[in-house]
């Protein structure tokens, strides 16, 4: 057993290409607090990511009962972009539950996610029986979406 306990979690972060165009996603299109929005000093963010030239803007957005965190890399000239599948090892999302599944597709769409599949009903698992769809952002951000059955 590890000889330290975790105490609570700090947040979830994406790696985005549009600090302004992901904020208008979850800020605008999901009414998450905007709480913060500032650059970082470089030379602190190279020794923290390990990564020559970084330089990075960041904003942190307060979701219901989560925090998430969004980095806009300025440098360094060669970062790229990651194209994965929900497949694919390494592939990550974020699920948020709702009351109006139909609803939150159209305000994410309003910002430029698209679902990746048409909502559908859960068959097993502790969501049973409630909606489900996947969206995706031009940063390939994929958010779930759980809508749970009426009790």
């Amino acid at each position: 057993m590890a000889g330290f306990t975790i105490t609570s979690t700090n947040h979830t972060s994406f790696t985005v290409s549009s600090l302004d165009r992901a904020i208008g996603l979850f800020r605008d299109a999901l009414g998450f607090e905007l709480l913060n929005r500032s650059p970082r000093d470089p030379k602190f963010i190279e020794q923290v990511v390990g990564v020559e030239g970084a330089d990075i803007e960041v904003a942190y957005l307060q979701a219901p009962g989560h925090r998430l965190e969004l980095i806009e890399y300025l440098g360094p000239a060669d970062r790229g972009t990651v194209d994965s599948r929900p497949c694919d090892a390494g592939f990550a999302h974020i699920a948020f539950d709702v009351d109006d599944i139909h609803e939150a597709i159209t305000a994410v769409r309003a910002a430029g996610s698209e679902p990746m599949g048409e909502p559908i009903t859960v068959n097993a698992g502790p969501n049973k029986g409630g909606l489900v769809v996947y969206t995706r952002d031009p940063d390939g951000i994929t958010v779930e979406f759980i809508q749970r059955p009426k009790a």
